[in-house]
């Protein structure tokens, strides 16, 4: 007697594929479990994969068929785009190395530089702090610098030729190319009254020159004669500790001063040095809120400081102030033997920034925001 196993007949296997849900079901488990790995099995379990495709509902496979498309063309449309990234202000105000020059004037090429190129994201960046700063404190006073951060494109390109701020234009300011010393009257007393000091600690740091190299703080600027030098104790809102550890009386002065500009990044102090036969070719200043203030420490014959085309001299324990976003230049036309032009140079608020625009101009502007 022989043992033959019992096998499903080819009817009973093929049954209609056609039927509910469940009876699928039952059905496929009844038939994987009688399943022999024979050519006939796998022909019976593809049409049977065919069959079940075909009975599910039409709507839901072109659905799901358009979600994986949609999905696929969404991975492959994000990975083709660059990050988008916003620089801080303090970012797209400084540069670390300028290595460009336009009409004599030190530009560089840095996208990140606002000053030297216009940055397309700076007005959002601009608009997202003062609306931080809104949140936290009050739009009360906020009215100009909401005015001016909304239309500053047009503000910048349709200036007069005469005042062009690179950076930042503040609307219904007074706008003159130099200001009477009675518009910051008591930090321009508080800095003449301190020239002997200022004096003696440039003259520390003045004998440095002595030796060929560029003595270390002090940086050298581009200009189209001449040699221009500056020992920055603050740059562009930023403390230069190395440099105000060398000027501590200086430094100590700068906190005295009630309108000095040193919480955002208009705000700079430095001793300006103009050796004899220099040219500073014309340029603007970043903005309108500041004025400049240049007290005289050495001032040769034939020094002159020219600002929206008027022409004013400097005087030894005397302050100058202007308006930097004015177009201006310097030059020392001297004799060698005067030694160079030499001035302490702290920018100051405009008289007519009000204390509220002063604490949000800081918050918008502050350095690495």
């Amino acid at each position: 007697m022989v043992w033959v196993p019992l096998r499903t007949t080819r009817t009973d296997r093929r049954a209609p594929l056609c039927a509910p849900a469940t009876r699928c079901t039952t059905m496929s488990l009844e038939w994987l479990m009688d399943w022999s790995w024979s050519l006939d099995g796998l022909r019976d379990f593809i049409a049977t994969g065919i069959q079940s495709f075909r009975d599910c509902d039409a709507t839901a496979l072109a659905t799901v068929a358009c979600l994986l498309v949609l999905f696929v063309w969404y991975c492959y449309h994000v990975g083709r785009e660059q990050p988008r990234t916003y620089a801080t202000v303090n970012a797209l105000m400084q540069s670390a190395e300028a290595n460009g020059m336009q009409n004599g004037y030190v530009y560089c090429h840095s996208p990140e530089c606002v000053r030297c190129t216009h940055h397309d994201g700076l007005n959002q960046k601009l608009y997202h702090n003062l609306q931080e700063y809104a949140k936290r404190y009050s739009w009360s006073g906020m009215g100009r610098i909401h005015k001016g951060i909304r239309e500053q494109g047009r503000y910048l390109n349709s200036r007069p030729s005469i005042q062009k701020p690179e950076v930042f234009f503040l609307p219904d300011l007074p706008t003159m190319p130099y200001f009477s010393r009675d518009a910051q009257k008591h930090d321009v007393e508080l800095l003449e009254r301190n020239f002997q000091t200022i004096l003696c600690e440039f003259e520390t740091l003045y004998k440095a020159f002595s030796n060929c190299s560029l003595p270390q703080g002090w940086k050298m600027n581009s200009t189209p004669s001449g040699e221009w030098f500056t020992f920055y104790l603050v740059n562009q809102g930023m403390c230069v500790p190395r440099n105000c550890r060398r000027c501590p009386r200086t430094y100590r002065l700068l906190g005295s001063l009630r309108t000095c500009i040193g919480n955002n990044v208009f705000g700079n102090a430095c001793i300006s040095v103009l050796s004899p036969g220099t040219v500073i070719a014309e340029h603007y200043g970043p903005t309108n809120i500041r004025i400049r203030c240049h007290l005289g420490l050495k001032t040769p014959s034939n020094c002159e400081l020219v600002v929206g085309g008027e022409p004013q001299c400097w005087a030894e324990g005397r302050c100058l102030l202007f308006d930097d976003s004015f177009l201006h230049t310097a030059f020392h036309e001297g004799p060698p033997e005067e030694g160079p032009r030499v001035v302490f140079m702290v920018d100051l608020w405009h008289p007519n920034v009000a204390a509220a625009e002063r604490q949000a101009l800081d918050f918008i502007f502050a350095p690495g925001r």
